[in-house]
């Protein structure tokens, strides 16, 4: 409270007062693209589904999917067939895709690109809300707007990043990234000899974490076994298991949790302080993090094993993220 939160109190404050310029001229041509591609998406809708109807009403959605085009259903609510996008990415008919293109773009539109220019004040410039006390990790969130959760993994969503610009021609705007803080955390955290030394050798990672895992020389790593070890080093912090990573490399649990295995007798250290911390959670019904900040889990002892599993990832990822 006193070395960290309070010290940061005054800077948030300023960084709320300053807020960022938006292009508002930009957005204003990007909500015209999207209306256009949202209305040809629900043409070309309506015209698989053979009959006009609501494409954003999940009830109507659903009649059409499996019940007149006789699609595998996969769940049931109470109000009818779900329609979410897990559902509809597994569903092998050209209208799916369509669907989950329809949806992405009216929530970019509605969320970002018509709702952040109303929310400018008389200097052109977004005033964001800042919480300190909010998230259970202790990482800051933004809110009105949410400034965190801009999408940029699509085309569309770094085209509405290109809309925050700088007050004018004397400032830049200045990105900076800590390269795999995360990783580097829980190497200190757990005391990891084989990933500290990777990164005390500015080794790539990911590179180093494939030529262990998969037992060849680092210079002979493909770039699948990259990739591949990449999503079991981030998953691995966040409790994956073999299922999730099966479902998440498309692979067959046996191979899943083969590389985990693996991973765990090659990364030792990180074994041991997962244990550790689900154990200490289950003794006293919290972590905490190296400055003391906790987060309680209520639900780490609990009989059923889905909601136990869940508690025990939160465990393991709480002092790490926070």
């Amino acid at each position: 409270y006193s070395d960290i939160e309070m010290p940061l109190l005054p800077v948030l404050l300023k960084m709320e007062q300053e807020g960022i310029k938006i292009d508002t001229q930009l957005l204003a041509s990007e909500s015209v693209d999207l209306a256009r591609e949202i209305e040809d998406s629900r043409k070309e809708i309506i015209h698989l589904a053979g009959e006009e109807f609501n494409v954003a009403s999940t009830k109507q959605l659903g009649h059409i999917l499996f019940e007149k085009l006789g699609l595998p259903a996969a769940k049931k609510t109470k109000t009818g067939f779900s329609t979410d996008n897990d559902v509809l990415q597994n569903i092998n008919h050209p209208i799916a895709p369509l669907i989950l293109k329809f949806r992405e773009l009216s929530k970019l539109k509605s969320t970002y690109v018509d709702a952040i220019p109303k929310l400018c004040g008389a200097d052109e410039r977004v005033h964001t809300t800042f919480n300190q006390a909010l998230t259970n990790t202790g990482r800051l969130s933004s809110v009105n707007p949410n400034l965190q959760n801009i999408p940029i993994r699509t085309e569309r969503g770094r085209q509405i990043r290109k809309a925050f610009i700088s007050r004018d021609e004397n400032y830049t705007l200045l990105s900076a990234d800590y390269s795999q803080i995360e990783l580097r955390i829980i190497a200190a955290l757990c005391g990891e000899e084989n990933m500290i030394k990777a990164f005390q050798n500015h080794e790539d990672i990911h590179r180093s974490t494939a030529a262990k895992v998969f037992n060849v020389p680092i210079e002979e790593v493909t770039k699948e076994q990259r990739s591949n070890a990449k999503t079991v080093n981030f998953g691995i912090i966040y409790g994956q298991g073999a299922f999730g990573l099966a479902d998440n490399l498309g692979i067959s649990r046996t191979e899943a949790k083969e590389i985990i295995d693996n991973y765990k007798k090659e990364f030792n250290g990180i074994t041991k302080y997962m244990d550790d911390t689900i154990n200490f959670a289950r003794e006293h019904g919290y972590v905490q993090t190296v400055s003391g900040r906790r987060r309680y889990l209520k639900d780490i002892n609990s009989a059923n094993a889905v909601v136990r599993g869940a508690a025990e990832r939160n465990a393991v990822n709480a002092p790490i993220q926070g």
